[in-house]
């Protein structure tokens, strides 16, 4: 079953990128170039939903939109 992107909302593709964001930020965040979670949160609420899809970087044979979203949902 191919999953589209219009399958998830866009509340539920905010906050699967800031899950994502929250772990990749966990041990490394850097004051100097990574936004605080407020600032990411605020960021991804400004975008479409194509924007979300994208900001993903998944495609339709390595990653899908699919795992990401069971990875950080």
């Amino acid at each position: 079953m191919q999953t589209l992107p219009t399958d998830y909302s866009h509340q539920q593709l905010v906050d699967a990128l800031q899950a994502e964001y929250v772990h990749l930020i966990h041990d490394d965040f850097d004051a100097d170039v990574d936004m605080t979670e407020s600032q990411h949160l605020d960021y991804l609420k400004a975008m479409s939903h194509d924007e979300l899809v994208a900001e993903t970087c998944t495609d339709d044979d390595n990653f899908t939109l699919s795992d990401f979203m069971s990875t950080y949902s």
